[in-house]
């Protein structure tokens, strides 16, 4: 059974989303993230997917205080992304409250890093975040292209003992148009054993069902909760 996990984008210390991740998108859905976390765990959600968009764009960990409010308000496993580019960014996220971090830009960048934390801290709290464009991985907030092909990429890491991954496509992110179904069937084809988590696009409930009967391992869902187009109970039946 696919797992449901939410996902919180927090800018300026508020729940917003983007499209494509440009920031100049941004719409606001709350100014109480921690409230938020608090209706997903009332619902029978148990895990989220934190974003510091501020930290992505400044390359270190801004919105701190929001991971440790949610952390320390609630009993959801949070794994927390953007602006983990160090060892104290790593330190700071584990210190928060964070139960994984999403390893993504620091991925391509410095892959001798993120492999040095995979054998240290293990493959249950290094999560690969690939936000691919055209099979190749976007960095920095989505707003770099760079030359490594997101196979190349899974292939590396696979040897170094990753396993979990986060990959969005993000030509879907934001838009409400379903989810990049053939790159998760291709990845989940040729990359058997990594724990998929896919993220972007989801606009209903049938995208969520035929996710599932693909075999993928997990789903992030943000704007269409948000948006309404899919109700926290329309989820009940994959939460266990």
């Amino acid at each position: 059974m696919i797992s449901i996990i939410p996902a919180i984008d927090i800018m300026d210390g508020k729940a917003v989303r983007l499209r494509k991740g440009d920031f100049a998108t941004r719409k606001v859905y709350s100014e109480n993230p921690l409230g938020l976390a608090r209706q997903f765990e009332d619902a029978g959600i148990r895990r989220l997917h934190l974003v510091d968009l501020d930290g992505a764009r400044a390359r270190k960990i801004i919105n701190r205080k929001t991971l440790a409010a949610i952390a320390s308000g609630t009993d959801l496993v949070i794994d927390f992304g953007g602006g983990v580019q160090s060892d104290d960014d790593l330190r700071i996220a584990f210190d928060s409250g964070a139960s994984m971090i999403t390893a993504g830009s620091i991925a391509v960048k410095n892959p001798e890093k993120v492999k040095g934390w995979l054998a240290g801290f293990g493959a249950d709290k290094i999560i690969l975040g690939a936000d691919v464009t055209e099979r190749r991985i976007a960095v920095h907030g989505w707003q770099e292209a760079s030359d490594r092909k997101i196979f190349d990429f899974l292939e590396s890491y696979g040897k170094a003992g990753a396993r979990q991954l986060i990959c969005t496509d993000v030509s879907k992110d934001g838009m409400l148009a379903g989810p990049a179904f053939e790159l998760y069937d291709e990845i989940k084809a040729r990359f058997p054993d990594f724990y998929l988590i896919a993220s972007g696009g989801v606009s209903r409930i049938d995208d969520v069902h035929r996710l599932n009967d693909n075999g993928i391992d997990a789903v992030i869902i943000g704007k269409a909760i948000y948006e309404g187009r899919i109700r926290l109970a329309d989820l009940k039946e994959f939460l266990c």
